[in-house]
């Protein structure tokens, strides 16, 4: 295995809690209908279109078209999409300054543009990262290859020198199959006792 230079960050479900429950709770008094909702109406993909570029506000009128009966819910999904941010992952963020001073730092997230000008303000975490890549920005997803190239192109990093942390198996299935070495974090995975097994800290 090559020497490790560079750690490459997800942020949702790695350095940053966010999940449409911690909104949506407070809508809806029968969680089935929650559930049913955000997995039937404001879906992961739909959400997925919007971290690609789509813009807010026609995702979320050509939804309200399809599905009038929850207009009110689908308005909310991102005019009160702040709410649905439960904080920075302190344990996993307090590792950003001591991981920069021996590694190059960067940021890989599916994310829209229009809404992560707002964590980024609003978290101070961020600042330890050498460079940022958004999908919404980009008009480009993971697990797609091509904006995992556009990182390494960008900032002239070796995939086969980087190592990359995400909570979704077909990122981390993606990177893999670049050459990219991979955490993939999930409920059962302590961050800085993965990096120390690793050699990393």
């Amino acid at each position: 295995m090559s020497i490790i230079k560079n750690i490459i960050f997800d942020f949702g479900g790695v350095l940053i809690d966010w999940n449409p429950v911690y909104l949506y709770n407070n809508v809806f008094s029968d969680k089935s209908e929650m559930a049913f909702f955000l997995s039937s109406i404001c879906t992961s993909e739909w959400n997925l279109r919007q971290d690609a570029g789509c813009s807010l506000y026609i995702a979320t009128k050509e939804l309200q078209t399809k599905h009038p009966e929850y207009n009110n819910e689908i308005e909310m999904f991102y005019k009160d999409w702040e709410s649905m941010i439960g904080g920075e992952i302190f344990e996993n963020t307090t590792l950003l300054k001591p991981l920069k001073a021996k590694y190059r730092l960067f940021g890989l997230s599916n994310w829209s543009a229009e809404t992560f000008p707002i964590v980024y303000n609003n978290f101070s975490f961020f600042r330890d990262l050498e460079g940022i890549v958004i999908s919404g920005q980009e008009k480009m997803v993971k697990p797609d290859k091509e904006i995992y190239e556009l990182l390494l192109n960008r900032y002239k990093v070796d995939a086969k020198e980087s190592l990359f942390i995400d909570d979704n198996l077909n990122n981390i299935l993606a990177a893999k199959e670049m050459g990219f070495s991979t955490i993939h974090m999930n409920e059962n995975v302590h961050l800085k006792e993965d990096l120390e097994k690793m050699g990393l800290l």
